[in-house]
């Protein structure tokens, strides 16, 4: 028999409660909180991350990569048209080209490999946790989170009086996909207007996706499929390019210094400068 460490069930436990508790501890405060971790989430966290910010990425699920695990229809091949290829061979990820510009390459692999390397860039994760709304400073700017556990949302209304806790930050990232859940907080409130994306169109989608990756709101971003349903634009269907390339859109604004107020009188901020 292998002669496992002399190690007990309380010293499990203790290393479990103390590791969380010490990492949650520290990013109460952070540079960037992605909240969503699809393909654009999990880009835009590791470029972040390896830009040497402190990053923290939600996911309301168990586990993270979104579609980017099992691509359409429930078959787990993945589609992506060039340039976004270039992405997937960055991550030593076999893309096999089908016709010209269109790559397909195996969800699981793509998925493992990206996740892989947004947390060896520094990137902290809290999944199954929800972002319930979200935090306003005295300017009326996104200055963070308020999250709570995914599961409380299941428990029956007459015990689901558990209260929230509040992370800071010095900007949020809406890369939820289709739900752009974040910036409906503000759009619950009239401070934003969020139309939901348009029928697919993945010639228009994805191209548009990328472009119009940015602020949304002082202090709030949007990224991937956030983006097309905070501008009414078209869905793309199962193809992932446009995700991974608004990833890494978003990561390059957030990298770049302030510009001038503009007529809304928002002023991106360069985050963890």
């Amino acid at each position: 028999m292998t002669d496992f460490a002399n190690v007990g069930e309380k010293a499990v436990t203790r290393a479990i409660v103390k590791g969380f508790a010490d990492e949650l501890l520290n990013y109460v405060e952070s540079d960037v909180v992605v909240v969503g971790a699809g393909p654009a989430g999990l880009v835009a966290a590791r470029d972040l991350a390896t830009a040497g910010r402190k990053v923290l990425l939600i996911e309301r699920s168990n586990y993270l990569g979104g579609g980017f695990w099992i691509g359409g229809y429930l078959m787990n091949k993945i589609t992506v048209r060039s340039p976004a290829h270039e992405e997937l061979e960055r991550l030593h990820v076999l893309c096999q080209q089908v016709e010209p510009g269109l790559y397909v390459a195996d969800g699981p692999h793509a998925c493992a490999k990206l996740i892989a390397s947004a947390c060896e860039a520094g990137v902290r994760v809290l999944n199954l946790t929800s972002v319930e709304d979200v935090l306003l400073d005295d300017q009326q700017r996104v200055a963070g989170v308020v999250i709570n556990w995914t599961p409380v949302q299941s428990l029956p209304r007459q015990i689901t009086c558990v209260d929230p806790v509040a992370l800071e930050t010095k900007a949020v990232i809406d890369a939820t996909g289709h739900d752009a859940a974040v910036a409906r907080h503000l759009a619950d409130r009239g401070l934003l207007k969020v139309p939901g994306n348009g029928a697919m169109n993945v010639r228009q989608s994805e191209g548009l996706v990328v472009e119009r990756t940015g602020e949304v709101y002082p202090g709030l971003y949007v990224a991937g499929m956030a983006v097309a349903s905070a501008f009414g634009l078209p869905r793309m269907g199962s193809t992932f390019g446009g995700m991974l390339l608004s990833g890494r859109r978003v990561a390059e604004l957030l990298q770049q210094p302030a510009p001038p107020r503009n007529e809304r009188g928002r002023t991106p901020q360069l985050v963890g400068a």
